[in-house]
């Protein structure tokens, strides 16, 4: 099964070039689907990944997707 990972273009804690060669080495078989995700308050605020129907919250990118690999399939 392979993984479901969607990243906002518009958040500003995450750079989507950097987010996404990330994102490709701990799920290279990964879906990654880039737009807004309507989260826009918590995005303001935190860097975000929804991975495979949960949102992962941190401060920084670096920190969420450390975070979102407890939940790569």
């Amino acid at each position: 099964m392979r993984n479901d990972i969607r990243i906002c273009d518009k958040c500003k804690h995450m750079k989507v070039k950097t987010a996404l060669s990330k994102i490709r080495v701990i799920a290279p078989d990964a879906e990654v689907k880039v737009a807004c995700k309507s989260y826009c308050g918590p995005c303001s605020r935190f860097a975000f990944i929804f991975i495979n129907g949960r949102y992962v919250t941190a401060t920084t990118e670096d920190e969420v997707i450390e975070k979102a690999k407890k939940y790569v399939k």
